[in-house]
């Protein structure tokens, strides 16, 4: 039996949407040579991580380990695979390779923190190949809501691997290239180990719908509107995009973009020759110039994001642009599960407004991105892998996953961010864990998830704060009264008094009743003082706040 053995490691996107960071390696155990596929980013709210900007995988394991670490490869431009290149680049410092789109983004991304577009490797679909350690690499081309989405070959001296990265079974995707099944067998015809998989839509019973189908739709709406028109979709779906920006033109409406994200993406797209052309576009200057029926707005914000053009044209004016009874917003997209609250909200404003809105309820404006149930099912029949290993999805998806592949007589495995697993023998292993987590961007600086920043901002903003300042004089005797500042807490409590009277009062008589022994002890006269504030505000207002004693000694 060779010594060697084939890894596969999630640390990010195995178990969640969002985040993707996956390791495979090859090699004796503990000295395998390792790749990089996708380095993304998940998003915060204000309720689990309020404050924070992005979030992405914790690669600790794999700073730990860059001396063995050859290369990453980025499956497609997404931010949930690509968004987190430029923060974390530094500590790995190894090759990146992508297809001419998803290079672009990459290099915009590095270019942000200084790194060098050089680092980022244009390279061309199969058959092309990259070599890199013991790893033999090739794109494949696969459809997906955004240009130039590859699965990728993987080539070890233990067998091929195929990952698929994000995919859909789409023969008319508009934009990019059509799932090609003659291409997909023919790489899978001698033999695949294992085929790593998108789980996102396995509980999804019907086969995936074309992108092609939302076009005729979408510009009986926009030919249909009385007043101006404004769509949203994900700035990075170029081809929904296009659609959109068609159907208006068609119906002789001029076309505004809106939002940084939606005309980096269309400049990216012209840019790589991923779209031959797009509709002209005005600026949002000229668009209050021309009557409101023959203007089309294109907007991010389609999760309901604070700062993205939907948001701020909701609340009012954006851009000069302000919109008005009659006018028709259209929702373009799938709300990912956790925006609704975000999204609802931005409904709601409109609908204050007067504007009709449109969404996609009925599936007639929006298709996935992601194969459903049976195009999953077509996908293990065309590779007819060995193991399947479910990645790209909650836990339920990666168990339904495997329970799917288990059902068609194919060995699955379960392996969520940390797991890592053998792919060498005839069946998958559990090989170890690794610990792994999340890593905050809060402001400019990296923290760790576990670090207590985050946990401390929420018990603040869930229970309130007090100030406590006492000053002691060289005999260890208060020197006055102490004083209380309070944020985010009632002003009256249950005694109809003011609270901070009722506080400063209770940590007065604390200090009179108080022994030497306490009043020369700063640890004790804390611990005493934080009681006290936290008891008398049960007692007032029902919550126990956060604590900060100040203590100031006259020498």
């Amino acid at each position: 039996m060779s010594s060697e053995r084939i890894i596969y490691l999630p640390l990010g996107g195995a178990g969640e949407i969002g985040m993707n960071a996956y390791v495979y390696g090859y090699g004796k155990p503990g000295e395998e040579r390792l790749i990089l596929v996708d380095i993304g980013v998940a998003f915060p709210d204000m309720d689990t991580t309020p404050g924070v900007d992005i979030i992405f995988a914790d690669i600790s394991w794999l700073k730990e380990n860059r001396d063995r670490l050859e290369a990453i490869f980025i499956t497609h431009a997404h931010e949930d695979h690509v968004g987190a290149i430029g923060h974390t680049w530094e500590s790995l410092g190894v090759p990146i390779f992508a297809r001419a789109f998803t290079a672009n983004i990459a290099r915009g991304k590095l270019a942000e923190y200084g790194h060098s577009p050089e680092t980022v490797t244009t390279v061309s679909p199969w058959p092309e190949t990259t070599k890199a350690g013991p790893f033999t690499v090739g794109f494949l081309p696969i459809s997906h809501s955004i240009p130039e989405s590859s699965g990728l070959v993987i080539d070890t001296p233990g067998g091929r691997l195929v990952h698929t990265g994000d995919f859909k079974l789409d023969a008319n995707p508009v934009v990019g290239e059509a799932f090609d099944p003659e291409l997909w067998a023919e790489v899978s015809k001698d033999g695949v180990k294992a085929l790593i998989c998108d789980s996102t839509n396995v509980f999804s019973p019907n086969p995936g719908r074309s992108e092609i189908t939302v076009g005729p739709e979408i510009e009986t709406l926009v030919a249909s509107a009385p007043q101006m028109v404004i769509a949203t979709t994900f700035a990075s779906n170029v081809a929904r995009v296009k659609t959109l920006a068609e159907a208006g033109e068609r119906a002789g409406r001029s076309i505004c973009l809106l939002g940084r994200a939606m005309r980096r993406m269309i400049e990216a797209a012209v840019e790589t020759g991923v779209i031959g052309s797009f509709p002209k576009v005005i600026s949002p200057e000229d668009a209050t110039q021309i009557p409101r029926e023959n203007v089309m707005l294109i907007v991010t914000g389609s999760q309901g994001e604070r700062r993205a053009a939907s948001a701020q044209l909701a609340r009012g004016k954006y851009n000069g642009i302000e919109l008005k009874e009659g006018d028709l917003f259209l929702f373009s997209s799938k709300t990912i599960p956790g925006n609704e609250k975000g999204v609802i909200q931005i409904m709601n404003s409109l609908s204050e407004k007067g504007v009709d809105i449109v969404d996609d309820d009925g599936g007639k404006y929006h298709v996935s991105g992601h194969a459903n149930r049976p195009d999953l099912e077509r996908m293990q029949d065309i590779v007819n892998p060995q193991i399947v290993v479910p990645m790209h999805g909650e836990h339920r998806h990666l168990r339904e996953h495997m329970k799917l592949a288990e059902g068609r007589g194919r060995a699955g495995v379960l392996a969520i961010n940390g797991t890592m697993v053998d792919l060498s023998g005839n069946q998958p292993t559990v090989a170890g864990y690794v610990e792994t987590g999340r890593t905050y961007l809060d402001g400019s600086v990296q923290i760790g998830a576990l670090d207590g920043i985050v946990r401390d901002r929420i018990r603040m903003a869930l229970n309130g704060h007090v100030v406590v300042t006492v000053i002691l004089d060289e005999e260890d005797e208060p020197l006055g009264e102490p004083w209380c500042e309070l944020m985010g807490l009632p002003e009256i409590g249950r005694s109809n008094a003011p609270l901070v009277d009722i506080l400063e009062e209770d940590l007065s008589q604390f200090l009179g009743r108080a022994g030497e022994k306490t009043l020369g002890d700063d640890d004790k006269l804390e611990e005493g003082m934080r009681r006290i504030v936290r008891n008398s505000s049960v007692n007032e207002i029902g919550k126990k706040p956060e604590v900060t004693v100040v203590i100031s000694r006259l020498s």
